[in-house]
This record gives structure tokens, C-alpha cells and sequence, in this order.
């Protein structure tokens, strides 16, 4: 699919600083306010997820009483997960179980065009195909997710899965365009930004919209993972924001994990700044250029040349764009490399 060209807007600092050079894009829009959930869930889903282990099929966020929701199969766990402040909900399937099936669909139903990832919501495995995905392939993915009987749920999705990378504005290198992530920094005080590692791979080198140079390409991981790391050499600014495409700024001041049902906001220079929820965790999708796992699947949109733009909730920093089915138009899904282990990864940080 190739990407529309959106109106120029000058200035480096807005570029580096997260920015992604472009102007608003008609439609884009920030997320509602939201109801405060349970304090900390991200934080309160990943020490649970510790106590727990494979007993616990997932946490998420219940939409309408805003509560974090922990699956269990004891009553003992049960009890731990009151005591932690969050509601636990009793399942047939526990983590062990589910993470088995994703494990037998890797070996069996991996063609270019799926992906998968668990939802405790419904205590089933996702899996889902898009429009590539026909013939003997599709009666491949059938056939194992068959044997799998109710622990795995299928769903078509509309377009193909791809990494959204493409020519055009914002962030250029060598005959791609991508968007920029987030703005690092190492102990040392050395200015860096995060990308998708697929944009990292096809450019040693950096530009802005007007040529003027940003930086080199230190480190590119894709496919397995999905990111990049290049370090700043021109004279650009480079403040920790992410550009919110309607004339304002987000701050961020930290990294964190995101959790299902998190309401969440994507910068990107194709198509601007949209939201959107978290389905799953730990996603797998495989594109044409290879499988990537350990990712954030959502229901936010995205297009050619979003890759690498920001994913995030208030001031934290959560996420990649990797690549996805649909358009802004018409929806879809879309993936995201999780930034915590990219920053270990490097030895950086944000804010």
C-alpha cells in the first residue's frame, strides 16, 4: 500500500524532538479522558504475573468498571490477587495451558500472513489471518488450530500484515521513510532515538525532511525482535515529547509495560495521532520478511511509514509500531515492538 504525502512543516527541532514532521492529519485525535483504574496496573499486572506464573492466564483492564482483572484457576491465588487490590476471575484455561497452544501453533500453523496472542478476556489464543492467507495455507492454519478445539479462536482482518515502511516525509534514510520513536539517552548524557528495527536494517544513516543530517544507525534487530537504535550526530534538539499532531507536545518522563485494555495513543508521520486499545501481549505475527515475537497487539490504526512511531499512555513510553493489517480509514491491527526491553537492550533511557 503506498502512503499518502501529508503537508511539510519546517523546523528540526520538531522533527527530533519525537515530532515526526508532519502536519495534522484530518480525523486524527487524542484519546478521551478515562476513568483512573486500580493505581498502577501495569505494575500491579506484572507482579502478580511474577507470584502467579503459568496459573494466571493474563491480566486486563475491565472497560466498564475500570478495574484490573487477573485470571486464575485457585481459590488460594484467588485470595493473592484480592490482596494485591484487583479483581480475580476465576478460568478453565490457565497460562501453562494457553502459552502450550501458542507453542504448537508455532510449529505448525507459522505461513506469512498470522499472528497470534492470548487473551485473557476470553481465555483463548487469537489467531489471526489476513488477506494472504488462502488456499492450502488457510486450511494449514484451520487444520492446527482445530486440534487446539476451543482454545483457539480465529478472526480474518482485513488487508495484509506488513511492516509499515514506505518512501515519503518525515525521518529518511536510504530510500525509506519511517518515523521516529523515542528520544534516549545513555548514563553518559549521549543523545540516541529508538526506531522499528525493519526501518534500522535498510539505513545506515538519518536524515530530516530537509536533508539535514540526524544521525547513524548503531544497532538494527528484525525479524525475532523489532528495533533499532541510532545515535544522534547533527545539531538537532532532541527533548523527551512525543508530537501530538495538532500543534501540542506529550511529555514522557518514563518507560513502562503495557497491559490489556489499556487505552492508548500512537504517533506516527504518515497518519498522525490516533488511539486505540491494547487486545493482547507477547504477540507472534509473521510477515513476509519473517516472525517476530514478544509484541503488543492493538486496535489502533496505522499506515506506510508509521514504522517505529511512538506508542503511549500519558508519560510513559510503551511502545514501537512494527506493522499491521487495515489503514486509518477502515481500522485494523497493528503491532508494537515493547520499548522496557529495548532500553535494556541498550543501556538507555527515556525522559
Amino acid at each position: 500500500m503506498s502512503s499518502h504525502h501529508l503537508p511539510r512543516r519546517t523546523g528540526l527541532t520538531v522533527l527530533a524532538a519525537a515530532a515526526l514532521a508532519a502536519a495534522a492529519v484530518p480525523g486524527a485525535h487524542a484519546a478521551q479522558p478515562k476513568p483512573t483504574p486500580a493505581p498502577n496496573p501495569a505494575r500491579t499486572a506484572a507482579t502478580l504475573a511474577k507470584q502467579l506464573g503459568g496459573r494466571s492466564a493474563g491480566a486486563y483492564l475491565d472497560r466498564t468498571t475500570h478495574k484490573l482483572v487477573v485470571t486464575v484457576t485457585r481459590d488460594a491465588d484467588a485470595r493473592t490477587v484480592r490482596a494485591a487490590g484487583a479483581e480475580p476471575r476465576t478460568v478453565a484455561r490457565d497460562g501453562t495451558a494457553l502459552r502450550a497452544a501458542t507453542a504448537q501453533l508455532d510449529k505448525t500453523a507459522r505461513v506469512p500472513g498470522t499472528a497470534w496472542y492470548i487473551d485473557p478476556r476470553t481465555d483463548q489464543v487469537v489467531v489471526s489471518v489476513d488477506s494472504t492467507v488462502t488456499g492450502a495455507k488457510l486450511a494449514k492454519v484451520k487444520a492446527a488450530a482445530g486440534k487446539l478445539g476451543s482454545t483457539v479462536r480465529m478472526k480474518q482482518v482485513r488487508g495484509t500484515f506488513r511492516p509499515l515502511i514506505s518512501g515519503g516525509d518525515a525521518i529518511y534514510g536510504a530510500n525509506v521513510r519511517c518515523s521516529l520513536g523515542f528520544n534516549v539517552h545513555d548514563s553518559s548524557g549521549n543523545a540516541y532515538f529508538i526506531t522499528a528495527g525493519h526501518c534500522g536494517n535498510d539505513s545506515s544513516y538519518w536524515t530530516d525532511e530537509s536533508g539535514n543530517q540526524l544521525g547513524n544507525t548503531i544497532d538494527s534487530r528484525f525479524p525475532g525482535t523489532d528495533y533499532a537504535i541510532v545515535q544522534y550526530t547533527g545539531g538537532a534538539d532532541h527533548p523527551s515529547d512525543v508530537d501530538l499532531y495538532y500543534g501540542g507536545t506529550q511529555p514522557i518522563t518514563q518507560a513502562a509495560d503495557a497491559y490489556v485494555g489499556e487505552s492508548v495513543q500512537r504517533s506516527g508521520s504518515t497518519s498522525g495521532l490516533h488511539d486505540g486499545t491494547v487486545n493482547g501481549l507477547d504477540a507472534t505475527v509473521t510477515y513476509q520478511e519473517g516472525t517476530v515475537s514478544g509484541l503488543i497487539d492493538t486496535d489502533v490504526c496505522a499506515e506506510p511509514g508509521d514504522s517505529g512511531g511512538s506508542l503511549f499512555d500519558g508519560t510513559s513510553a510503551l511502545g514501537l509500531t512494527s506493522g499491521g493489517s487495515g489503514d486509518c480509514s477502515s481500522g485494523g491491527e497493528t503491532f508494537f515492538q515493547p520499548v522496557p526491553p529495548v532500553l535494556s537492550a541498550y543501556g538507555v533511557d527515556v525522559g
